[in-house]
């Protein structure tokens, strides 16, 4: 069984040429995404640094507990 369209049949030369721009556009729209990705990844990153960093030097400030150790 074959498919007409227009009056020719659709041959495989032609779904590729298709399946071809399909491809190709997406893949032009991901190329266009990765340079601002790549920068919400990195900001992303160094504001979880900073948080983790801040984090740890108010721990630090709290004051500790003394334990008193007596021999027997």
């Amino acid at each position: 069984m074959s498919v007409t369209t227009n009056g020719r049949p659709i041959t495989r030369a032609d779904l590729e040429a298709a399946f071809q721009r399909v491809v190709g556009e997406g893949e032009k729209t991901v190329e266009s995404a990765i340079p601002s990705a790549l920068v919400i990844a990195g900001a992303l990153g160094l504001a979880l640094v900073t948080a983790f960093y801040f984090a740890g030097k108010r721990r630090g400030r709290h004051k500790s507990s003394v334990i008193e150790i007596r021999r027997l």
